[in-house]
């Protein structure tokens, strides 16, 4: 074996590098987050040749002179003093590999000034050697990276083309551009802008920016506090009838944080469980606030890694805040203050006051340190702002609302579909899944489920599997108005159903309470629940009048989740009058 020796400098970075700097987006994540953590209120972004050209620019703090050197060494940080400083991060970054990682594998030029001084300084570092010079430029930092993995040819082959790298970071500014709207982001490709964000702290705009109108228009707000754990879950997430085809719309953050964490996404998952079909899944931006104290974030060098000290109060909060969200139950801030209507085209930069001067190169702008709008822009800015006001409702336990009015209904369609007629356009609704979910909620909410009793019932001829399951679950069974018997090891009569279920054969509901476990025996409550609510409910292909298509919408009016039934189906559909005049090509 050959003989132990000391490793460079350079080489120790290197490795280091390896967990730290993955690929270009991975440079991209440690440069902004040290911008935002520097207080900036605009960054750039800019990429080129083939990902491996980034150039990174905010108005920020900047760096001390003093500091230079100290920045581009090893475990060197700003953000942290103490070992207890662990477990209270209030910053993105905080151990000190960023910088010293980048420089061992890419050629680094760093343009800073501070406010304090009138010049700057400008360091460039290549193979983990930097040089110092004073520079002229304005209060923030410029960070331009060049030939990133020029001295790693192995890692380079192991990166992918440069639209999937680039997709990386689009990614990932995107997810930071949700996490702090207060920030102004701008993306670009080869020249071109590819993500622009006005940094006007409203998220609903940022997400309109970033997503377009049609996604934020569909969104539901979640606001929920817990003063006494100190909790709070904010953000927007979709309705079960805006979708996507996988989990990539799911931006959850831990205090602004962007995290992979398999609570948060266990409870969005349980949320919405039986609001969507297979295969379907929601638009969520998330942020839950909690004390520093109580979640650690130094369990991986990527840092989106938490672990929490109650993970089922966590849980469970998260759960219900999205749960209240998705039926208009939304808290009041109590710092809400009257907006007032500012002049048109001008709007003051919150962020200006910490960083007063911008960088001239990259964000040209009036000596007042006011941001000045289109018309366009500033009209969908004010438009945002009020709707994002109006949207902040309080809904008490019980609100004094007066009635709505009565639908009006226009018929029924292949004795399955309800049409109503609406100021603004047409609604069909299925008459079968709207009673469901009505009929689901209502029992899931009731302490004691009316029984009929039943003076002959069949004998029902189960397997051992099933039996033994049945035996297992009998109160749950009774729970919801199931009395069940066995008369031996395998059969069973029911001396009891729900009375809404006095004319369902019981072997149906047998069959489909099976069906519907499918191999998961868990949550066997829920299956009998779901089961009875869908045998209970009007059929498909049955005629109605219209008092009894008229208490069907009542009733399903009143639900709390009136998107989708049990099982995931969506219970109705809107069409608007301007679409509807579009294709018979009238004007109204």
């Amino acid at each position: 074996m050959a003989r132990i020796q000391q490793l460079s400098k350079h080489m120790i970075n290197q490795i280091a590098a390896g967990e730290v700097i993955e690929r270009p987006a991975s440079v991209v994540k440690e440069l902004v987050e040290n911008s935002i953590d520097a207080g900036s209120g605009r960054i750039s972004i800019e990429v080129a040749n083939d990902c491996r050209d980034i150039r990174i620019a905010d108005n920020g703090c900047g760096i001390h002179p003093d500091d230079i050197y100290l920045a581009f060494s090893k475990h060197a940080t700003s953000k942290i003093r103490e070992s207890e400083d662990l477990f209270d991060i209030h910053t993105l970054g905080f151990r000190g590999e960023a910088l010293a990682s980048i420089i061992s594998i890419a050629k680094l030029t760093c343009t800073t000034r501070t406010k304090e001084f009138d010049h700057g300084t400008r360091v460039k570092c290549e193979n983990s050697e930097v040089n110092k010079t004073e520079t002229s430029c304005a209060v923030g930092t410029i960070m331009e990276v060049k030939d990133l993995f020029y001295n790693l040819p192995a890692r380079l082959k192991f990166l992918k083309n440069s639209n999937t790298e680039f997709s990386y970071i689009q990614e990932l500014i995107q997810n930071l551009a949700l996490s702090h709207p207060e920030v102004a982001f701008e993306l670009k490709r080869n020249g071109k802008t590819v993500l622009k964000t006005t940094g006007q702290n409203m998220p609903l705009l940022t997400i309109k920016e970033i997503y377009g109108e049609e996604v934020s228009k569909n969104l539901k707000e979640v606001l929920r506090t817990d003063e006494l754990s100190g909790l709070k879950i904010s953000g927007y997430v979709s309705t079960p009838d805006l979708t996507r085809s996988s989990k990539k719309y799911y931006h959850i953050y831990i205090n602004s944080r962007t995290v992979k964490c398999p609570v948060f996404l266990k409870s969005i998952d349980t949320a919405y469980k039986n609001m969507l079909s297979i295969g379907k899944y929601p638009i969520v931006i998330l942020n839950l606030e909690l004390p520093a104290s109580d979640v650690d974030v130094n369990v991986h060098p990527t840092k989106k890694e938490v672990r929490y000290k109650n993970p089922n109060q966590i849980f469970n909060f998260i759960m219900s805040g999205i749960l209240s969200g998705l039926s208009n139950y939304t808290e009041r801030p109590s710092n809400i203050v009257e907006i007032n209507n500012p002049a048109p085209r001008r709007f003051e930069n919150p962020e200006v006051e910490t960083a007063p001067n911008v960088i001239n190169l990259m964000f040209p702008q009036p000596k007042d340190d006011t941001i000045y709008l289109s018309d366009a822009k500033a009209e969908e800015i004010a438009q945002i702002r009020e709707e994002e006001v109006s949207q902040r409702q309080f809904f008490s336990t019980q609100p004094e609302t007066p009635p709505e009015p009565e639908d009006k209904i226009i018929g029924q369609y292949k004795n399955t579909y309800i049409l109503i007629e609406k100021e603004d356009g047409l609604e069909i609704v299925d008459q079968h899944i709207a009673e469901e979910r009505y009929i689901y909620e209502k029992l899931k909410s009731e302490k004691e489920i009316i029984s009929q009793l039943l003076f002959i019932s069949d004998v029902q001829t189960v397997s051992a599997t099933e039996a033994a399951l049945i035996k297992e679950n009998l109160a749950k069974f009774e729970r919801f108005g199931y009395g069940i018997e066995f008369i031996s090891d395998t059969e069973l009569i029911f001396r009891k159903v729900p009375q809404m279920l006095a004319n369902v054969n019981p072997k149906e509901i047998l069959a489909d309470i099976f069906e519907h476990i499918d191999g998961d025996i868990d949550n066997m409550e829920e299956k009998i629940l779901i089961t009875t609510s869908c045998k209970a409910a009007v059929k498909a292909g049955q005629k109605l009048s219209t008092w009894q298509m008229q208490e069907i919408i009542k009733k399903w009016r009143t639900t709390k989740l009136p998107y989708t039934c049990p099982h995931g189906r969506p219970i109705s559909k809107f069409f608007e009058h301007k679409e509807l005049a579009k294709w018979f090509q009238r004007s109204n």
